[in-house]
Parts: structure tokens; sequence; C-alpha cells
């Protein structure tokens, strides 16, 4: 058996090991959305920072599938849904770093997160089962701590109507919701068959793309600026890097993470990017807000729990 071929039955981690790995994961792509703020404060545009992030992961997915030596080939009947994942993933990645931009990171992460509610109820219109009780009761959990993370009832009591920028970025955040809940109802029904490597691959391809050709054709304005300084190209570089080695790693060592146990480790990105946006960025939310998005975060969890269980 040749040492590619070995990876596939290579001995999983230890639970500790395997979770550890995980949360370091999490942590970097908190800390990705955190230099991306850096890049935007800094003047850089959203579009051209999807395409750093997209363009490098891209460049190391292409690598890894050389050194496995897999196959371009797609099973028949694939090909339209693929591109329509590339395009969700890139509807996703620019408006979640659209939203980013405009609100602090942990609020528009946590409104990001709702994504497994709309997944479940994606499925149920498409024909998947209704949620049960439970899990409603678990979605209704999420809502409610959504609402307090927002901080709604002190925005509705007050006398001055919320922010444009503050309406857009929720917006944006839950556009990238809807649009990752897609990704994940494509990638599960009609992509199961196609290797993870060579879809993520194809998937980023179609991102870098379509983003370059939004950028060439001006549609967004500015979204192409670069940074005023030093500090917003060290931003770019970084959120790059804090993307593109999770992702890539995340392949490389799937078959020994257990992630259908571990999966819900990946739920302390919102709290690590709150750790991040206090340290660095100086955002902090208010008491009401973290008592909402321990709510959400729990309730996130639970769900994950019992898909996985």
């Amino acid at each position: 058996m040749s040492s590619r071929s070995s990876l596939a039955v290579a001995t999983p981690f230890s639970r500790p090991v395997a979770v550890l790995i995980l949360a370091c994961l999490a942590c970097s792509f908190a800390a990705n959305h955190i230099a991306a703020r850096i890049a935007f404060d800094d003047g850089a545009g959203v579009l051209l920072a999807v395409l750093c992030r997209s363009g490098l992961t891209l460049l190391v997915l292409i690598g890894i599938l050389c050194w496995q030596r897999q196959r371009l080939q797609l099973p028949g009947g694939t090909r339209g849904w693929q591109l329509l994942l590339g395009l969700l993933i890139a509807t996703q990645s620019l408006t979640l770093y659209s939203a980013v931009a405009r609100i602090p990171v942990a609020l528009a992460l946590l409104v990001a997160n709702v994504f497994p509610i709309l997944l479940a109820l994606l499925t149920w219109a498409l024909g998947g089962s209704a949620p049960g009780r439970r899990t409603s009761l678990l979605m209704a959990l999420i809502l409610f701590g959504l609402v307090l993370a927002l901080d709604v009832p002190a925005r509705l009591s007050a006398e001055a109507s919320p922010s444009s920028d503050w309406l857009l970025g929720v917006l944006l955040a839950f556009c990238a919701a809807s649009a990752f809940a897609g990704a994940l109802w494509v990638t599960d029904h009609k992509l199961a068959d196609v290797r993870g490597a060579l879809r993520s691959m194809l998937t980023m391809s179609v991102v870098f793309t379509s983003m370059l050709l939004v950028g060439v054709s001006d549609l967004m304005p500015g979204a192409l600026s670069l940074p005023a300084s030093t500090s917003g190209w060290l931003g770019l570089a970084a959120l790059a890097v804090l993307y593109g080695t999770p992702f890539s790693l995340l392949f490389i060592l799937f078959p020994r993470l257990n992630m259908a146990q571990n999966t819900p480790v990946m739920n302390i990105e919102p709290i690590a990017s709150l750790m991040l946006g206090w340290l660095i960025l100086g955002q902090m939310l208010g008491g009401l807000q973290m008592v909402g998005g321990a709510i959400v975060l729990s309730g996130i969890v639970m769900l994950s729990l019992r898909r996985v269980g």
C-alpha cells in the first residue's frame, strides 16, 4: 500500500488531541476575520480580501490534489451542482466579509452561525423530514438568543433608529448564513460522491474566478481598493494564511479527526472572535449581548450533537 493511500486508514487521533486540533483550527478561522477587519479599516476592498483568501487556498488545494494524484474528473450530472456550490460559497465569502467590515466581528459570526436552522428548514422545504419538536425548540432558543445578541430590545426602545451600517451588516451576515446553508445542502444531497479535496478545489476555483470577474467588470466600485498602509497589507496576508492553512489542514487530517463526533468543537469560532476582537480591535459586546451569544452557541452545539449522535 502506498503512503498516500495509507492516509485513508490512518489511526485516528485520541479524542483530546482531535478536540485540541479542531479548536486551534476554529481559532485560526476566527483570527482570519479579525485580520480582515484590520485590512478593511485600512482601506482594503472586500473583493480584494476574498481574492487573496481564495487564491492562496486554491493553490494549496491544487498542491494537495497533485500530491494525492487524484483525477480531476467529476461524476456524471454533477457539473452544474458543483458550479452552484462554488457560487454559493462565493456569495457566503463576500457577504460575510462585508458584514465583518460593518459590525463587530463576533456579532457577524453569531448571525452567520444560525445556518443550521436555515439548513434544517431548507431540507424540509425540499422534501426532507420536518424538524422534530426538540429541534424546533432549539431553533426557537437560538433565535431568542440572537435577538439578545443583536441588542434588539435596546435598539427598539432607543429614540434613534439603528444605523444603516448596522442593519446592512446584520442582513449581510444573514445572507452569508443562507448561502452556506444552501452550500451544505448541495454538498450533502448532490455532491456526496465527489472527493472532498477535488470538490473544494473546484469550489475555490469558482470563487476566485467569479470574484475576479466581478472585480474586472467593476460591478462593486471600490471593492478592489488597496490598503493605505503596511498594517492593511499585513492584514490581507494574515487573513489569507489564517484561512488557507486550517482549511487545508482539515483535508489532510480529516481521516484522523473523527469529525462525526468532534464537529461541534468548531462552534467555538464566535467565542474566539469575541476574545480576539476585544484584545486586538477593542470591540466589546454588552452584558445582555454576551448572554444572547451564549444562548445562540449553546443551541447550535446542542443541534450539532443531535446530528452527530
